[in-house]
């Protein structure tokens, strides 16, 4: 059962690191000693669906967390243990990249309809440091008539699915599959007889699925991590929903879902990697869906950075810490 949690693919290295000063083969800098580097790299969330009011609001589901990868205690998401340290060599300008969240979507109905896609959440941008690579969460499903349109995509962790109104083929849509140690899948979506979507997946946990036994459409929570000195919780998935009520986005920065007609849902909070919420619930007014939150990417190490633009420096237990809450790069020097 747990395998169809997870991608299959492995993620593609496209870091960059690059020396400077002009010497070696081609221009490069010649690299110094290698130092091992602690590191929690958070992709953004991805953005939830929306829904399409029909008779009711059929539910879009929510967005996904970004992926997490961390060699801190405690592990790495989608229950993966611990990496080893980033090894990396003195000298060398490394990239940072800090992947965005998700775009949202808008809701329809016939009225004023919109094309299936359009109701799709957008997934969350991959964040890069090195030979590390966390995923971008996936977008929550669409409500819709068809069920292909109302799957929630894959991603770091995966979107929920959405409500999928067609009585004709009423089977409920899957929710995205989670990459393997960096979070889990989306809930599952109702079929049409009822309005209910799947929560977003998190970090440490699969998003809810449409249940009425259930506390239907929550997210899955996240993970919380205390490389920065004190303990923050990162990748939690935004909220399906139920078809008179609100769900909870996960612990992490997972938005929650609107509360009554035509409300929109929360974003996925900057920074945390968090999935987006979907809009609100019953007939009548078209909302839109919540945007995912923005990644982070924070680096450990008893050596002292000598530049690190696009990040912050803090200390704690005698180590430097960066934090990269937007693009950058850093350098540490040859001793």
């Amino acid at each position: 059962m747990l395998d169809k949690w997870f991608k299959k693919e492995k993620p593609v290295f496209t870091g960059i690191a690059r020396g400077i000063g002009g010497f070696g083969f081609g221009g490069a800098a010649a690299a110094g000693p290698p130092i091992s580097v602690h590191f929690l790299v958070v992709a953004g969330g991805g953005g939830a669906g929306a829904g399409f009011a029909e008779g009711a609001r059929r539910r879009g589901g929510g967005g996904g967390g970004g992926g997490l990868r961390t060699s801190w205690t405690g592990g790495s998401g989608g229950g993966g243990s611990s990496e080893s340290q980033a090894v990396i060599r003195t000298g060398v300008i490394y990239q940072v990249t800090v992947g965005a969240g998700g775009a949202n979507a808008t809701g329809g109905s016939p009225s004023s309809p919109n094309p299936d896609a359009s109701r799709l959440g957008g997934d969350g941008g991959d964040s890069i440091f090195a030979t590390i690579t966390s995923v971008g969460g996936g977008g929550g499903g669409a409500g819709s008539s068809t069920i292909a349109a109302s799957e929630g995509r894959n991603g770091g962790s995966g979107g929920g699915g959405g409500a999928n109104s067609q009585s004709t083929n009423p089977g409920r849509p899957d929710g995205g599959l989670g990459t393997a140690n960096q979070g889990y899948a989306g809930g599952r979506g109702d079929d049409h007889t009822d309005n209910n979507s799947g929560g977003g997946g998190g970090a440490s946990a699969v998003g809810v699925g449409a249940d009425p036994a259930l506390p239907s459409g929550n997210g899955g929570d996240g993970k919380a991590v205390s490389i920065s000195g004190s303990s923050v919780t990162y990748a939690g998935g935004g909220a399906g929903g139920r078809s008179t009520s609100p769900s909870n986005g996960g612990a992490g920065g997972g938005g929650p879902s609107g509360t009554s007609d035509g409300t929109n849902g929360t974003n996925g909070t900057a920074n945390t990697g968090g999935g987006g919420g979907t809009s609100g619930y019953e007939s009548g007014g078209i909302g839109t869906s919540g945007t995912g939150g923005s990644g982070i990417v924070i680096l450990r190490s008893s050596t002292q950075a000598s530049s690190y633009p696009g990040g912050s420096e803090t200390t704690s237990g005698g180590d430097f810490i960066y934090t990269f809450l937007s693009p950058g790069s850093i350098r540490y020097p040859i001793s």
